[in-house]
């Protein structure tokens, strides 16, 4: 008898980053066919990316492309469900909370193949948000939900989800474990930007609720540019696009960088003074690597960073922006609410004892 097959559905950067710490310890057991749906065109995902982190290249690319949420989402429900009648695999897995996640998860439910998430339970309690109405779609039609902390068991019991629900801990945190250690060994980053370690604020900023609205951004902008100290920032093609736009000016001391590769970003946050960020992925990884985070949004899914004291949500507000930049710091130790750096492990034997059982 083969492997058991899982067929698991991809669409963004992150979800690869994710998949690297599981699809590792899956080879060992399982049979698992990568798809990736396309949804994140991005160049820095070339065979050089899949080669650097390890990472097995998908068996499918779908190649569905930006669009309207609905466009984009139908698209990839009847591509993906071309690809599980071909499989016919024993389980569907997805990641996180984008449209391919949902996608994925609604293929194989109409299909009647078992629902993996892994990163369920995640709330952030503003259904304006379209990642916010994924995560919650895709938590109700899983057979197995993999829940990375106590809050995200407590936010399922709460919807009425109990069964099939393991605290397994936190995938990104077995992938910054290993990719924080090849970053320092591989990435040339800090001298090619002639950075030194703890002398600069590293920023991101991409979330639409930012960029497309002009008050927002600007008043941002205004923050990062009254404060006097050295700011690295990668520049997100929208976020690119909407300054131009809007005429907002960047400061001299703001240093301006083209979008990284993974390892690059991870040197950068390591290296990093503070982060101000509004993505999710990097409250975390900023959390996990002992590094001071801003959150220019007015709430979070990681809400365990910022009642450890280690992340402070301070939305486009310039005057918070400039206060936290230049008063916060933490004080408290960080707990272990996002485990032990063993959630592939756990995700896999799972699986096996469920078919077993």
């Amino acid at each position: 008898m083969g492997k058991l097959k899982i067929v698991t559905i991809l669409g963004a950067r992150p979800q690869f980053i994710k998949a690297a710490a599981v699809s590792s310890v899956f080879s060992e057991h399982f049979e698992e066919i990568l798809v990736h749906t396309g949804q994140h065109y991005d160049p820095n995902m070339s065979d050089v990316f899949f080669e650097e982190l390890h990472i097995p290249k998908p068996k499918y690319h779908l190649e569905i492309g930006s669009g309207s949420h609905g466009v984009m989402t139908g698209a990839m429900l009847t591509k993906i469900e071309e690809v599980l009648e071909t499989e016919k695999p024993a389980f569907v897995l997805v990641y996180g909370d984008t449209n391919s996640t949902l996608a994925g998860a609604l293929a194989a439910s109409k299909m009647l193949i078992p629902v993996i998430h892994v990163e369920a339970g995640l709330r952030s309690f503003n259904k304006a948000m379209p990642e916010e109405q994924n995560r919650i779609l895709t938590d109700h039609i899983s057979q197995l939900l993999f829940a990375p902390t106590q809050t995200a068991v407590k936010n399922l019991k709460h919807e009425g989800i109990s069964n099939g629900v393991h605290l397994v801990g936190d995938v990104m945190y077995d992938g910054i474990l290993y990719f924080s250690d090849i970053a320092r060994k591989k990435s040339t980053i800090l001298s090619t930007l002639g950075l030194s370690e703890k002398k600069y604020i590293l920023c991101t900023v991409h979330r639409a609720e930012n960029t497309n609205d002009p008050e927002r951004l600007k008043s941002i902008v205004n923050g990062l540019n009254a404060v006097r100290e050295k700011i690295v920032l990668p520049l997100h093609p929208r976020t690119k696009k909407c300054l131009q736009v809007y005429g907002i000016q960047l400061a001299d001391h703001i240093q301006v960088i083209d979008p990284l590769g993974y390892l690059d970003i991870v040197m950068l946050e390591a290296s990093a003074k503070k982060i101000v960020t509004d993505s999710g992925g990097i409250q975390k990884e900023a959390f996990f690597l002992g590094v001071p985070c801003i959150t220019l949004r007015e709430e979070t899914e990681w809400v365990e960073t910022v009642e450890n004291g280690w992340n402070v949500l301070v939305g486009a507000d310039e005057q918070k922006i400039v206060g936290a930049i230049m008063g916060f710091n933490p004080r408290e130790e960080r707990s272990d609410y996002f485990g032990k750096g063993n959630a592939a492990a756990e995700i896999a034997a799972i699986i096996r004892n469920t078919l077993k059982n």
